[in-house]
């Protein structure tokens, strides 16, 4: 199993089915856009049997490309409208197994002490105020900073999309490479924002860290976390019951014990309350099939390191 989630919830998904099921789970934790990059590699020789949580957008390219394989399961017909849209997007060959928005958490005692407003936008990022002092992953290993990346450009349009990620270049400390540890930076006070899907940011928060989580005023995008066969699995039928599992309520319900407060897919499975309400956030209407086809997300991943991550600091 490649696991694109946090290593707590990634464990307890595995040790659960395990123990369960007496089915052997060897995993291994990466970012979405790793993993990817993984199954292309491995493409001949394919050496994992089931992808499980990261961002849905490699999913996509993962599926438009003939990595992963097409699969119904019994459980669809318990599934929100979202998550099934995904498995249509993905010609039957992903599912969303959960929902997240993006934004970014901000240390309250950093910015008080720098003397500036509370951030309630992405344009307030953008304060010169804030310079190699905001952290956000490197969109080529992240499903999290693709994500922004194909946010800014849904929401401002590409060219004034880029010119905000350049803008926002002079601020970056550095780009990390997974998605989730900007906001654990953020809430230890090692930088004062941290671009981030909001329910990471809320894990911190949660447990009384100085950390802010803020869905962005302009409007912002989403994730749909999502599970994938992987084409040419060794275990096929355990992969199969693996994602039957995972998409049941009580699956689902090993999140929040893991400090992972997404939105669940099976609708009867438990929003755990602390899960942001994206009912209340201004969502842009993000294009997944646009935004994870390969030939889209191979061209602004390579605009962006030519025009944003090249620049100097």
């Amino acid at each position: 199993m490649y696991c694109g989630v946090q290593e707590e919830w990634c464990r307890a998904m595995s040790t659960t089915f395990e123990k369960e099921t007496g089915i052997k789970v060897s995993m291994t934790r990466k970012s979405a856009g790793e993993t990817y990059a993984q199954l292309r590699a491995e493409a001949s020789n394919p050496r994992g049997d089931i992808w499980w949580g990261g961002t849905g957008d490699p999913h996509l390219q993962a599926a438009d490309e003939g990595l992963t394989l097409e699969y119904e399961s019994p459980a669809n017909k318990d599934l929100h409208d979202w998550a099934l849209n995904q498995w249509k997007a993905a010609k039957q060959r992903s599912i969303g197994i959960y929902a997240g928005a993006l934004g970014f958490g901000y240390n309250t005692e950093q910015i008080k002490a720098k003397g500036i407003p509370e951030p309630k936008c992405w344009a307030d990022l953008l304060n010169p105020k804030l310079r190699d002092d905001v952290q956000v992953a490197d969109p080529n290993s992240s499903g999290t900073a693709y994500t922004l990346l194909a946010t800014v450009v849904q929401l401002m349009g590409e060219d004034k999309g880029f010119d905000y990620l350049k803008a926002l270049h002079k601020n970056v400390s550095q780009y990390t490479k997974s998605g989730a540890a900007p906001a654990k930076a953020a809430s230890l006070g090692e930088t004062a924002v941290g671009i981030v899907f909001i329910h990471d940011a809320v894990v911190f928060a949660v447990q009384g860290d100085p950390i802010k989580p803020v869905a962005p005023c302009e409007g912002t995008g989403y994730e749909i976390g999502s599970m994938s066969i992987i084409k040419g699995a060794r275990n096929l039928e355990n992969a199969k019951k693996f994602y039957d599992w995972a998409l049941s309520p009580a699956a689902q319900a090993l999140a929040a014990p893991a400090k992972s407060y997404q939105v669940p897919s099976n609708k009867n499975a438990t929003v755990p309350p602390q899960a942001p309400k994206m009912s209340e956030m201004k969502l842009i209407n993000y294009d997944f099939v646009k935004y994870g086809s390969s030939a889209e997300r191979t061209r602004l991943l390579t605009k962006w390191d030519k025009e944003v991550k090249a620049l100097p600091k």
